[in-house]
């Protein structure tokens, strides 16, 4: 497995990047992960590392890299209790100034990024996020449709920007959501959204978890819930890259 920190021009200067691949050598379907609003730090590496070994190049960018290189904001070891409360405060403005204008370029610079890597082999790639990541996911895959084979979400409000915003979507989908992020009756009017849009999806509430769930450095982290997100996306990514780049 190789690792290495990246530097991806924008049109606002560089973002700052982790990429994560397998060694060998080849070239491996590409991999857009945005990480939430945490950013980029050691369990998203591993998360990075995790799916690279699965044959994928993994690229994470630093998405507030307008405020700094990574670390944009001085993390403990475990975010949860007060400390989280204080990060957000820190982070909110951040996320403020993260306007969807913003989102497609930077989008944009990272898909051309993956495309000029020698590593990452010709084709569409899969793009996945968690909590604000995963809304960065979606409106980059709805934006870029002819480079986004599949997209997948895990406690992310994908439903943010109203059910218009899945009209682009061509891409296959996955949404994994936190039990406590919303309501059997919420996800029917997303699910029901989807199917309106032609897309197709899997969208489900993960079982016991709260928002966050993925995250093994906070207090929502829950292992069964992050195995069932490694289930569901290694089979959306095997079922779509694969075969789209192999045609």
């Amino acid at each position: 497995m190789l690792t290495k920190t990246v530097l991806i021009p924008t049109a606002d200067g560089q973002a700052d990047a982790f990429a994560a691949f397998p060694d060998g050598g080849g070239a491996h379907p590409g991999v857009l992960m945005y990480p939430d609003a945490f950013g980029i730090r050691p369990v998203v590496r591993d998360m990075a590392r995790e799916l690279a070994r699965h044959g994928y190049y993994v690229l994470v960018p630093n998405f507030f890299y307008r405020h700094g290189p990574t670390p944009v904001v001085e993390l403990p070891e475990h975010i949860g209790g007060e400390n989280r409360s204080a990060i957000f405060a820190r982070i909110m403005p951040m996320i403020e100034t993260h306007t969807a204008e913003r989102v497609l370029s930077d989008a944009e610079a990272c898909l051309g990024f993956l495309a000029d890597q020698p590593e990452v082999a010709a084709g569409p790639v899969g793009v996945t996020g968690y909590c604000i990541g995963g809304l960065l996911a979606t409106r980059t895959a709805a934006a870029y449709p002819d480079r986004v084979a599949a997209v997948a979400a895990f406690h992310a409000p994908v439903h943010a920007d109203g059910p218009d915003s899945f009209a682009k979507l061509t891409a296959q989908v996955h949404f994994g959501h936190a039990e406590g992020d919303l309501t059997p009756e919420t996800l029917g009017e997303l699910n029901r959204a989807l199917d309106a849009a032609g897309v197709a999806h899997t969208s489900e509430i993960y079982p016991g978890t709260l928002h966050g769930f993925t995250m093994a450095d906070t207090d929502s982290f829950n292992a069964a819930a992050l195995q069932q997100h490694w289930d569901r996306l290694l089979t959306l990514l095997g079922r779509t890259l694969t075969s789209s780049q192999a045609s």
